[in-house]
C-alpha cells in the first residue's frame, strides 16, 4: 500500500502560482511513477502531467504544457507539481496519484493507470 497525501492547494489570482506537494508514505517511492490530474464541478478527472520513477521524464496536458512543471524527490517521498501562469480555467480539485507499472504501458494519461489516490488538495484562481 502506497498512501499519497496532497497539499499546498488554494486561492490564487490568476496569473499567479502554486505549488503543490504529495507526501507518499508506505512503500518505497522510488519504485513508482506518478501523476497529476484534476477535476472541475461537473467534469470528468483530466490528466495534467505524469513523471517517471527516477523522475528523469515527464510529460504534460496540452492545456498545461509551458506553465506547469512537475518534479519528484524520491530523498523526500514527494512529487510537486509547480504551477505558473494560473488562469481561472486552472480551478479544480487537484488529485496525486501513483503505480509501479503505469509507464511500462505508455498509458500514463489514463487514471485507470494508477492503483493509488490522495484524496484531492482545492486550487481556485480568480479572474
Amino acid at each position: 500500500q502506497v498512501q499519497l497525501v496532497e497539499s499546498g492547494g488554494g486561492l490564487v489570482q490568476a496569473g499567479g502560482s502554486l505549488r503543490l506537494s504529495c507526501a507518499a508514505s508506505g512503500r518505497t517511492f522510488s519504485n513508482y511513477a506518478a501523476a497529476w490530474f484534476r477535476q472541475a464541478p461537473g467534469k470528468e478527472r483530466d490528466f495534467v502531467a505524469a513523471i517517471n520513477q527516477g523522475g528523469g521524464m515527464s510529460y504534460y496536458g496540452d492545456s498545461v504544457k509551458g506553465r506547469f512543471t512537475v518534479s519528484k524527490d524520491n530523498t523526500k517521498n514527494t512529487v510537486y507539481l509547480r504551477m505558473n501562469s494560473l488562469k481561472p480555467e486552472d480551478t479544480a480539485v487537484y488529485y496525486c496519484a501513483a503505480d509501479s507499472t503505469a509507464f511500462y504501458s505508455g498509458l500514463y494519461y489514463r487514471p485507470r493507470e494508477y492503483r493509488y489516490w490522495g484524496q484531492g488538495t482545492q486550487v481556485t484562481v480568480s479572474s
